[in-house]
């Protein structure tokens, strides 16, 4: 390192000619990167006007590489002014290493194009599927630039290709649970029980949320209360997950009692519940749809509701439900009747009642 200073300073006391050299590939470095950041903005700005999907997004990825790629280009040349030894195959790393940076970040930025120009236009998309795909081709680039790096350095590849085949073995035994967790990402991926956003829960282990992201060893799912849950992908194999985001309807189940005194209101009390349930608009027709007096129960005369909403959402569901039950206690009171509460009769016999008047008289 120091011959390599004394070389400069030698280049300061003597040779001017170099230290213009210097200069003028660090000062054409400079105007490059200027002319190059200003031209891609502008070009950014006009293309970001297009349908297409791709090209804002390419000349969004290029634009901090190819700051670092004027830089690596720059900074080799002047070291070879200062005869400080580059060697062609360094510089080969750098542009792979600044390719690889470019083509990572144009995978990333046409996955947020394309999910926010389906999400303007009300198109349906998988995101889980578009964040698998990414992360693939995001896998096999840094894969490829690592051994094109290795080649570039003189390493033998087919060796290593050799060598990872058989340490895959040991790999294997010694991190199962990593890879089982990467195949239960995959099968989350090929089966796709959930996607991202979906709401999921599963009695086997309480997990219960909306899924947040999948990634290749864990799936984060924030709970209710807004805290994340890191489950392994491999639990997902051995638990069943209930997937509550893809209902077609929600069920409307609620049993109501009235008391024994209205019994012969009864009949015409479901039969009036019902109609009014054939002519919600929020109830759906083509389901399942009973109204039926159902036991003798020890304080009430029950009758159950059993109905299918057509919304899904779970703030409308409950809107819908409210409106029923509502417009159920108008029914049961233009009926004359009462919705019942737990009661109880105390039953005195008739002789205990004349002994104790006596007993009190006497």
């Amino acid at each position: 390192m120091s011959e390599y200073l004394d070389k400069f300073l030698g280049l300061l006391d003597g040779d001017k000619y170099g230290i213009l050299k210097i200069f003028s590939i660090v000062f054409a470095a400079l105007l490059l990167d200027f002319i190059q950041k200003r031209v891609l903005k502008k070009l950014y700005q006009r293309l970001q006007s297009t349908r297409t999907q791709w090209d804002d997004a390419l000349v969004h990825a290029v634009q901090k590489p190819f700051t670092l790629l004027i830089w690596i280009i720059g900074l080799s040349l002047a070291m070879d002014v200062m005869e400080i030894p580059v060697t062609s195959e360094l510089r080969l790393v750098g542009v792979i290493a600044t390719l690889t940076w470019a083509l990572i970040r144009f995978i990333s930025f046409t996955e947020k194009n394309i999910l926010h120009q389906h999400e303007v236009a009300g198109k349906p998309l998988d995101r889980t599927t578009a964040s698998a795909i990414s992360q693939l081709l995001r896998t096999t680039i840094l894969i490829t630039a690592a051994l094109v790096t290795l080649q570039s350095l003189g390493f033998n590849i087919s060796a290593i290709l050799a060598f990872g085949g058989i340490g895959g073995i040991a790999v294997g035994f010694a991190a199962k649970d990593l890879l089982a967790n990467f195949f239960g990402g995959m099968m989350i991926y090929l089966d796709r029980p959930f996607a991202i956003g979906d709401w999921v829960r599963s009695d086997d282990r309480e997990i219960e949320g909306t899924v947040e992201k999948i990634g290749w060893r864990t799936t984060v799912v924030r709970t209710f209360d807004k805290r994340p849950l890191y489950v392994p992908n491999a639990v997902f194999a051995s638990i069943s997950v209930e997937n509550p985001s893809r209902m077609t309807h929600r069920r409307i189940y609620e049993t109501i009692g009235v008391r024994y005194d209205d019994i012969g209101a009864m009949a015409d009390i479901i039969r009036e519940v019902k109609a009014m349930l054939m002519a919600h608009p929020e109830i759906d027709q083509s389901q399942t749809m009973i109204v039926n007096f159902n036991s003798f129960a020890p304080s009430s005369l029950d009758f159950f509701i059993y109905t299918f909403t057509r919304t899904t959402d779970w703030i409308k569901y409950h809107e819908v439900k409210q409106d029923v039950l509502l417009k159920v206690s108008e029914i049961i009171a233009a009926q004359q009747a009462e919705i019942a509460f737990p009661t109880s009769t105390v039953h005195i016999a008739d002789k205990i009642r004349l002994d104790g008047l006596i007993t009190e008289h006497e």
